[in-house]
C-alpha cells in the first residue's frame, strides 16, 4: 500500500528562521520532514513545540488552553512525534526536523491537526562585575516565531465547499474583498483565490494559503486589496474561484460569479 506525505512548497519566514514546508498532510504511517534555516547574522537557537488551534468564524486560528482540547484534538497531540525539539543554528545553517506517527489503529477515521510552533529563544546578557547593583536596566527582545500545521489524514475522507455573498469592504490596511465561504465534509479544505474580471482569461487578484479547518462550516474570507485592485473590480462582473494548490493538482473547489459591490 503507497503511503504519502503532501508538503506545501512555499516557505515562511520571521525574523531571521525560514521554514518550508509551511503545510505538512501524512496520510499513513510514514513521516517527513521540516527544514529550518537560520537566515541571519548570527547563531540562534530555536524550540519546537506542538499546540492546538481552532479556527474561529473570521478564519483567524485562536490559542486553546490544554485543559479545554476535545478528544480529538488529545489525539492529534499523542499522534505526532517529532526531533530533535530544540536546535542551535549558525547563520546560514539548515536544520530537518523529522515528523513522524504513532499508531493510529484506534483512532476513528478522520482529521486530526496540530500546529508546530517554532520559536527563537533569546540570549541572556551576563552582567559584568563592572555593573552597578543599583542600576536596572530593561531591554525588550521580540520573540518570533512560526506556526505550521501538521494535519494527519485517516480513512476515506471528503469536503466540499461553496461561496457566496462578495463585497467590497474595508479594515485597518485598506480595502478588501469579503467572501462567505461554507464547507461540507469531514476534512479541511485548502488552496488560493483567483478573482478574473468575467470575459478575461488572467485573474487580476490571486491569494495563496486559504484554508477552512473541520471545526467550522462556515467563515468569512477576507482578502486584502490595493486600491487600484478595489477600484477595478467594483461594479464589475467577477468570477472568484477557489482552487487547490498547484502542488496538490490545483483542482476547482468553489466558484462564484456576481457583481462586486
Amino acid at each position: 500500500v503507497a503511503i504519502s506525505a503532501v508538503c506545501g512548497s512555499a516557505a515562511h519566514a520571521a525574523g531571521d528562521l525560514l521554514v518550508a514546508p509551511t503545510r505538512v498532510i501524512l496520510d499513513g504511517k510514514r513521516g517527513t520532514q521540516v527544514i529550518l534555516n537560520n537566515v541571519g547574522a548570527e547563531e540562534m537557537t530555536y524550540r519546537i513545540s506542538l499546540e492546538i488551534k481552532r479556527m474561529g468564524p473570521d478564519g483567524r486560528l485562536e490559542d486553546i488552553d490544554p485543559a479545554s482540547t476535545t478528544d480529538a484534538e488529545k489525539s492529534a497531540l499523542s499522534l505526532v512525534r517529532y526531533a530533535p525539539r530544540r536546535v542551535t543554528l549558525p547563520p546560514n545553517q539548515p536544520q530537518s526536523i523529522r515528523i513522524g506517527l504513532n499508531p493510529a489503529d484506534s483512532l476513528p477515521d478522520g482529521e486530526y491537526r496540530v500546529h508546530m510552533l517554532f520559536r527563537a529563544i533569546p540570549k541572556t546578557q551576563g552582567v559584568g562585575e563592572e555593573t552597578n547593583a543599583n542600576d536596572l536596566k530593561i531591554q525588550l527582545i521580540p520573540l518570533y516565531g512560526i506556526t505550521i500545521p501538521i494535519i494527519v489524514r485517516k480513512g476515506n475522507l471528503t469536503a466540499t465547499a461553496a461561496l457566496a455573498n462578495a463585497r467590497l469592504g474595508r479594515d485597518e490596511d485598506g480595502p478588501v474583498l469579503e467572501i462567505d465561504a461554507t464547507r461540507k465534509g469531514n476534512r479541511s479544505v485548502y488552496g488560493e483565490f483567483r478573482i478574473t474580471k468575467a470575459g478575461q482569461s488572467q485573474p487580476v487578484i490571486v491569494q495563496k494559503g486559504i484554508a477552512i479547518y473541520p471545526e467550522v462550516e462556515k467563515r468569512k474570507v477576507e482578502l486584502a486589496l490595493s486600491d487600484a485592485e478595489a477600484a477595478t473590480i467594483r461594479g464589475s462582473e467577477v468570477v472568484i474561484a477557489y482552487h487547490e494548490s498547484p502542488e496538490n493538482g490545483g483542482g476547482l473547489i468553489a466558484e462564484l460569479r456576481t457583481v462586486v459591490r
